[in-house]
């Protein structure tokens, strides 16, 4: 069987395996991190063959750590009985300075943690954490409101 690969692109230029639209949606993201996250390596070959979801994934900071719960990596096809536990609890790496500034946010002002991408950076696998505050409803339809105008526009722009 020939080994995943990840698409090639430019040098220092991301391959996106997955982004969580709805987060953008759901919170108004304050500040974004990016962070590498502890993985085995049958979770990396799966992350190559472009097998996650990140849709449910969010955040938590646990005794001085970033820990990501919900992310959902498919199990590897041909990892038999060394394959990884498809949505376990994963490891984010930060600096320490950034986690003492994620305690404080989250814990103080009540924000949330978000998983908005996945990708490779080079080969290191990372992912862009926002920090959220949720959005009322009256909040969401304006974004969708706002959204439609775009639309309008770009229509009434195409037929001229």
């Amino acid at each position: 069987m020939p080994k995943p690969t990840t698409p090639k692109t430019e040098k220092g230029e991301p391959v996106v395996i997955a982004r969580n639209k709805r987060a953008r949606f759901d919170y108004e993201i304050v500040e974004t991190w990016e962070a590498g996250i502890v993985l085995t390596g049958t979770e990396v070959k799966s992350l190559r063959a472009g097998r996650a979801r990140i849709t449910d994934a969010y955040g938590i900071v646990k005794d001085s750590e970033v820990w990501l719960l919900n992310m959902y990596i498919a199990p590897y096809e041909q990892g038999n009985q060394f394959n990884h536990e498809a949505s376990r609890t994963r490891k984010l790496l930060l600096h320490g300075r950034e986690v003492r500034r994620l305690i404080g946010a989250v814990e103080r002002q009540g924000l949330t943690l978000v998983a908005l991408e996945l990708y490779f950076k080079g080969s290191h696998a990372k992912v862009r954490i926002g920090l959220g505050k949720g959005k009322k409803v009256h909040d969401k339809r304006e974004t969708i409101r706002a959204r439609e105008q775009v639309r309008e526009i770009a229509r009434a722009l195409k037929t001229r």
